[in-house]
């Protein structure tokens, strides 16, 4: 059976074809600068790597037709009736949405119903959702939100202690999000711990980073919120901040809400304060050099990402196992030992050596007693395995 997996962006559409249940991949690409005239398209398969490039590209309807001719013409696949389902992914689900779902037009309204949430997310994931429906209209479609692992949290972690009409009228609440990823890592982490009640935080550090308690395979708190904006500094969100600068900006530099809500999203974070780069392994070469604000970058992720753990470990009653992963808790090793060393006073201990492997590893030291592991995600996956179960019901 043969999956797509997709990850629609305002102006990007990432996707993998699977083979299940053996989850295997088959290709992988994805197409930037959609509705520019030097779009690009990436496609690897069996090894190799296609591109195309100053495309034009003008909207998601075209870059969906553009995936499968690219299938069909490299041999990939013979025709699309090998296709047996597309997982999409959808970053906000609200309270709408407990679980995935399988897309019709009343699930693709409530999406909608949910973009003031996700400005940014959920809009473009509906139009690569209608695109692909248009194109594959005889096969299940199924929405997979990056909020669904966190509706376990429990009241007092997920709402906020402001006038609580808010949240009744608006949705005003934590919903965190990545929740397909810290699911895929903390299933695999459970099962090695191979205990019941087990305790687990996992670190997705990437671009966009959150950090999870996950306890007995739920999540029962999350480091972002109502929106991704909340949380640790990541490469250009600042993560928690004072709300009053919002006031201050405007009396200051005459910004506007949309102005400073900008910065904080786009312009802050690794970038904001290296003035350098939104990018982990720019920043970390720059530390290296002896640059400073760059290494302020990195100290300042570390010291919050720590923060989120203290508290995680209190939440939790103890920790068995610390999971790293995304872009740059995979392979920055710096980082790592930037939030580990911190955490030495809870007997987090690393083995810097083993720090230095590359891909799935044990990090931790053989005294530490708390488990380290490194533990690649995999969002697609997750996707395409939610395809296939909500294709049996």
């Amino acid at each position: 059976m043969k999956i797509m997996s997709v990850n629609a962006g305002s102006s990007s559409l990432k996707f993998q074809l699977l083979l299940m249940p053996e989850e295997k991949e088959i290709a992988s690409g994805i197409v930037e600068r959609i509705g520019n005239k030097n779009a690009e398209f990436t496609l690897k398969f069996n090894g190799t790597k296609k591109q195309q490039k100053d495309l034009v590209i003008l909207d998601h309807s075209v870059a969906v037709d553009l995936v499968i001719n690219g299938l069909l013409e490299n041999g990939i696949i013979s025709s699309l009736e090998e296709i047996n389902g597309v997982g999409h992914r959808v970053v906000q689900g609200g309270e709408l949405f407990k679980d995935s779902a399988v897309i019709d037009d009343e699930v693709v309204l409530k999406i909608a119903s949910l973009n003031d949430l996700a400005p940014l997310h959920n809009p473009a994931h509906i139009i690569g959702i209608n695109a692909f429906r248009k194109a594959l209209p005889n096969v299940i479609q199924v929405a997979v939100f990056d909020t669904v692992f966190h509706q376990t949290m429990p009241q007092e972690n997920f709402l906020y202690a402001t006038p609580y009409e808010w949240y009744e009228k608006y949705g005003v609440r934590k919903y965190g999000a990545h929740g397909t990823s810290h699911q895929y890592v903390s299933q695999i982490a459970h099962n090695r711990l191979g205990k019941e009640d087990s305790k687990i935080i996992v670190c997705h550090i990437g671009n966009g980073a959150s950090i999870s308690a996950i306890r007995a395979g739920k999540s029962i708190d999350t480091s972002m919120g109502l929106t991704p904006l909340e949380g640790i500094p990541m490469g250009t969100r600042s993560g928690n901040i004072d709300p009053a600068v919002f006031l201050l900006m405007s009396q200051k530099e005459g910004y506007s809400l949309e102005k400073t809500l900008n910065e904080l999203n786009r312009a802050s974070g690794y970038l904001g304060v290296s003035g350098l780069s939104h990018d982990s392994r720019d920043i970390v070469d720059a530390a290296h050099a002896g640059n400073h604000r760059a290494q302020l970058a990195i100290d300042i992720q570390a010291k919050r990402i720590a923060d989120y753990i203290g508290s995680y470990y209190v939440l939790l009653e103890g920790l068995d196992a610390l999971c790293f992963t995304a872009g740059i808790g995979e392979n920055a090793k710096e980082v790592r030992e930037a939030v580990c060393k911190r955490l030495e006073v809870l007997g987090i201990k690393l083995d810097l050596e083993k720090n230095n492997s590359r891909g799935e590893a044990e990090i931790s030291s053989d005294d530490s007693k708390v488990k380290v592991w490194v533990i690649p995600t995999n969002e697609e996956v997750m996707i395409a395995r939610d395809v296939i179960r909500l294709g049996k019901k």
